[in-house]
């Protein structure tokens, strides 16, 4: 009898959901199995004091652990201004951010905004946003959001 111990099911959880997955997987398969929006990025939960892994939306194999968890990120944590703000988007416009740094803005005649990030991803870990753009965003990024009046 022939078992072919290089690909089998194993149980997993994705979303706290349990799903049957061939191991070993890939990134794309997960990010389906579990219905992951497009927008939205998946991680397997690490023990410890370690932060959990992100597992790209690719092909590259991926070996996986009976009943092993992952989750779509759907909140995270955004530091404003030194205010943590809770958001469920993993980009953020400038405008978006002005809004939570400012949810009434300053009175004066020409106000304009300077937005600096640090702390992000590592597509962007720290930067300056200008109007009518955005960034990617991850949990505890910090923004800075300063006024200025030009009249």
């Amino acid at each position: 009898m022939f078992i072919n111990i290089e690909s089998h099911l194993v149980r997993i959880h994705i979303d706290r959901e349990p799903y049957e997955s061939p191991n070993p997987t890939t990134g794309e398969a997960l990010y389906e199995l579990g219905h992951v929006a497009r927008h939205r990025d998946l991680f397997r939960e690490v023990g410890g004091d370690q932060e959990d892994e992100y597992i790209p939306r690719d092909a590259e194999k991926i070996h996986l652990k009976e009943d092993v968890h992952f989750y779509s990120q759907k909140a995270v944590i955004v530091v404003v201004n030194g205010e943590a703000h809770e958001v469920v988007e993993t980009r953020l416009t400038f405008e978006e951010v002005v809004k939570l740094a400012y949810p009434v803005p300053p009175k004066g005649q020409c106000i304009e905004f300077t937005v600096t990030y640090r702390d992000g991803p590592p597509a962007n870990p720290k930067g300056i946003l200008t109007a009518g753009h955005s960034v990617k965003i991850k949990n505890k990024m910090k923004f800075d959001v300063t006024p200025t009046d030009r009249s």
